[in-house]
């Protein structure tokens, strides 16, 4: 394996891939650490993003003292006698490799919205906050912040269509859909985001703290849970194998985001088994059934520990 940056070689790698995939560092020239840290990062992720069997990598401890240290002090890998360890579930939690702007993490303190008590939110960021290339589809997928300026028409689109009508019900023309979308991103509860694959819009996604949203009185939130609604608006983009990858890489993207969220919910309508059930196959437990005014739902629920330690970044086996 090769990682090169701007066309030149920056690292070189033979891959004895058993079932402890064993990397060896090929000789080369110098590179400066920080440089020669990430391009070890990304093959570490190239490697276990295309491998779901993987639970551990390991490197020769001896062929990286030039960063070897940063390796252990950031969590990428831990000292197992001559060797290091590397965990893919610890190396999938390390924002860098996936998030173009790595949120500093925000000072806890608290304030109310109407009935609920809830830590004061960080500002909204702006344009791409998430990228990913999906090996199964060889397509990257990337989430950016939705704007009135740019998304108003694709939006406008999107929510007329009656396939998205039907479940969505916010149709309505572009003076609608500017107050909504512009509302959406007024709401420091809220995050609206685009979808794309290979830089094509294909979904609107919203992104919201379960404290402070309907939902939230409804089961015992935690301060850092989060949830999440879904459209696909280019049908297109409506099959399993694009599920499979935007699913895992919109939870993904909540748990960098907010190292202190533990749990991400959703409360699709308790009708929809089929969407019950390919919840549960990508990791989420239907914890219960309830009642908002205007449906009945579900609530499901996806913890960290889930997540990273059963890998479901990968393709769930019937997704």
């Amino acid at each position: 394996m090769a990682v090169t940056r701007n066309g030149q070689p920056v690292l070189e790698l033979n891959i004895d891939a058993g079932n402890e995939c064993w990397l060896a560092r090929k000789p080369g020239a110098p590179q400066p650490p920080a440089l020669l840290q990430l391009a070890l990062l990304a093959a570490l992720e190239a490697i276990s993003a295309s491998r779901s069997d993987l639970s551990i990598l390991r490197l020769h401890a001896g062929e990286w003292p030039e960063i070897k240290a940063e390796l252990l002090r950031s969590g990428v890998a831990r000292e197992a006698g001559p060797s290091l360890t590397v965990s893919p579930a610890m190396l999938w939690q390390l924002p860098q490799l996936w998030l173009p702007q790595v949120p500093a993490i925000y000072p806890q303190n608290h304030a109310r919205s109407g009935e609920r008590w809830h830590p004061q939110r960080p500002a909204k960021p702006q344009g791409y906050v998430y990228e990913r290339f999906i090996p199964w589809l060889g397509q990257s997928i990337a989430f950016r912040v939705a704007s009135v300026e740019q998304d108003l028409h694709t939006m406008h689109k999107w929510m007329n269509d009656p396939r998205v009508a039907q479940f969505f019900q916010e149709e309505g023309d572009l003076d609608y859909q500017r107050a909504y979308l512009g509302g959406r991103l007024a709401d420091p509860h809220m995050l609206p985001l685009i979808a794309e694959f290979d830089r094509v819009p294909f979904g609107y996604m919203e992104v919201y703290w379960a404290q402070e949203n309907r939902l939230g009185p409804y089961y015992a939130a935690d301060d850092y849970d989060r949830g999440w609604h879904v459209l696909v608006g280019e049908q297109a983009y409506s099959g399993g194998q694009f599920i499979s990858a935007w699913l895992p890489s919109l939870m993904h993207y909540m748990f960098l985001d907010e190292p202190r969220t533990q749990r991400i919910v959703g409360e699709p309508a308790a009708s929809h088994q089929r969407q019950v059930r390919n919840l549960e196959r990508s990791g989420f437990a239907a914890i219960k059934d309830f009642d908002f005014p205007h449906k009945r739902a579900t609530l499901v629920m996806l913890m960290r520990e889930k997540f990273f330690s059963n890998r479901l970044w990968h393709p769930s086996p019937k997704a």
